[in-house]
C-alpha cells in the first residue's frame, strides 16, 4: 500500500506582504504530477488545508482545482483530508457523507457524542486491510461530551484528551493501522522548547497543547500535521512532513517535499514492513535571507522572495536604499537593519536612574549647545507643568 503524506497546505496564505496564489498553484500542480508518476493508493492531507477559518473565494477555488486534478490523475485512489487549527472544522466537515461516496474523505470534526468513533477509512491490498484513522485537530472543549471531565468538572488537558480519544478506539494490531492527526506531539524525553518551531505556526502560551507521542505507538505509521519543519516525532514512522511551501522567513533554506510511504506485509503484532522516502518539491521562488552591506546585498540580485538584513554601520538615504533594493529584488519581503550606531548614555543603568529628565536628555543628545539646552528645558517644564 503506497500513500502520499502531505499537510499544512495553508491555501490562501500571504507571506508578509506577498500573495502566494501563483506559488501555491505551482507547488500543488507539482504534487499532482508526482501523483501521476507514483500512482499512490491514497493521498493524505493532515490538516491546515486553508490558512484562515473563512478562506477567500480564490483559496476555495484553488483547493477545488487541486482535488479535481488529483482525483482525475488517480481515479481509484482515496483522498483524505482533516481539519487543522487554522481551518473551520464545520466548514471542512460540510458534505462529508456525499464526498465519501466519491472516495474523497474530508473530516472536519472529531467524535461529537459517546456513540461516535474516530472516522476510519479501510483500504485493501494483497496483504489485507490498511485502516486509516482520521482525527482532526482537537481542543478539549470540542470533545468533552465524549471524553468527560475531571472530578471537579474541569476540562482535561490536551494530552489527556487526545489519549482518551484514541484509547477508546479498538485498534486491531493484527492489521496495518495509520493515524492521521493534527496536533503538537512531543517525543518522549523532549521538552517543548527543544522542538524547533517556525514563525508561521500558532503556539500556545506555556505549550498547553502538547501531547505525549507515546500514544502514536499503537499505529504502524502516524501521518502528522501542525509542525511546519519536516521532523520525526520519536521515530521514522511517526513524522511531520512539513509544509510543501515555505510559509515564513524562518523556513528559508528548508528542503520541502512529499513523504511517500509504502506499507508492506504485517506479521502478527510486530509491525508492518515500511519504506519511506521523500520526493523533493521545487518552489517557483525560494525564500532567502541575504545579509551584508547594501552594496554586498545588491550584487546578489534575484527573483526569489528575499528578506534583506543590512549591516552598514552608517546611516543610509532611506528612499534611495529602498528603491535600489526593490529594483534588485522584485519580490522583496522586508528590509531589516543591523549594526547601526547606538547611543552611549554615559553610564550604567543605576547611574541613569539618578538623572533628572533634563540631564537624561542631555546625556543622550551630547552635542546640544546652550540655546538648544534652554529650549529643551522649556519643553520639559511645559510637560511637567512647571512655570
Amino acid at each position: 500500500m503506497k500513500f502520499f503524506h502531505l499537510s499544512d497546505l495553508h491555501i490562501g496564505l500571504k507571506l508578509i506582504n506577498r500573495d502566494l496564489q501563483e506559488d501555491q498553484e505551482y507547488i500543488l500542480n507539482q504534487i499532482v504530477e508526482m501523483a501521476k508518476r507514483e500512482r499512490p493508493d491514497a493521498v493524505i492531507v493532515a490538516g491546515d488545508i486553508y490558512d484562515k477559518a473563512v478562506p477567500s473565494a480564490e483559496a476555495v477555488e484553488m483547493l477545488d482545482h487541486f482535488i479535481t486534478a488529483l482525483t482525475a490523475a488517480l481515479p481509484e485512489a482515496a483522498v483524505m483530508l482533516i481539519s487543522g487549527n487554522h481551518d473551520s472544522a464545520p466548514r471542512v466537515n460540510c458534505f462529508r457523507g456525499i464526498l465519501a461516496r466519491q472516495n474523497v474523505y474530508m473530516v472536519g470534526l472529531p467524535p461529537q457524542t459517546e456513540q461516535d468513533s474516530i472516522e476510519r477509512v479501510t483500504l485493501r491490498d494483497e496483504y489485507g486491510e490498511v485502516r486509516f484513522y482520521l482525527l482532526p485537530f482537537v481542543r478539549p472543549s470540542m470533545v468533552k461530551l465524549v471524553v468527560g471531565t475531571d472530578e471537579n468538572g474541569n476540562l482535561f488537558s490536551y494530552d489527556e484528551t487526545v489519549h482518551r480519544l484514541i484509547e477508546r478506539e479498538t485498534v486491531d494490531e493484527n492489521v496495518r493501522n495509520v493515524l492521521v492527526s493534527h496536533q503538537f506531539y512531543l517525543p518522549a524525553g523532549k521538552a517543548p522548547e527543544e522542538v524547533e518551531r517556525m514563525d508561521s505556526e500558532i503556539r500556545t502560551v506555556g505549550n498547553i497543547d502538547e501531547v505525549s507521542a507515546d500514544i502514536l505507538e499503537r499505529f504502524d505509521y502516524a501521518a502528522l500535521g501542525h509542525i511546519h519543519k519536516p521532523m520525526q516525532a520519536g521515530g521514522e514512522t511517526r513524522r511531520y512532513c512539513g509544509t510543501p511551501l515555505a510559509c515564513s522567513v524562518s523556513e528559508a533554506g528548508q528542503q520541502k517535499g512529499v513523504v511517500v510511504v509504502e506499507l508492506g506485509e504485517k506479521k502478527g503484532k510486530g509491525g508492518a514492513q515500511i519504506q519511506i522516502r521523500v520526493l523533493p518539491l521545487v518552489p517557483l521562488r525560494q525564500v532567502r535571507v541575504l545579509k551584508g552591506t547594501l552594496e554586498e546585498v545588491l550584487r546578489q540580485s534575484c527573483r526569489d522572495y528575499v528578506t534583506v538584513i543590512l549591516t552598514d554601520r552608517v546611516d543610509l538615504e532611506v528612499i534611495d536604499m529602498q528603491d535600489r533594493l526593490r529594483i534588485a529584488f522584485p519580490y522583496l519581503l522586508e528590509i531589516r537593519r543591523e549594526g547601526l550606531r547606538t547611543a552611549d548614555y554615559g553610564g550604567s543603568a543605576e547611574k541613569m536612574e539618578e538623572l533628572n529628565p533634563f540631564e537624561l536628555c542631555c546625556s543622550f543628545l551630547k552635542d546640544a549647545d546652550d540655546e538648544e539646552k534652554a529650549l529643551l528645558q522649556d519643553v520639559i517644564n511645559q510637560v511637567q507643568g512647571v512655570e
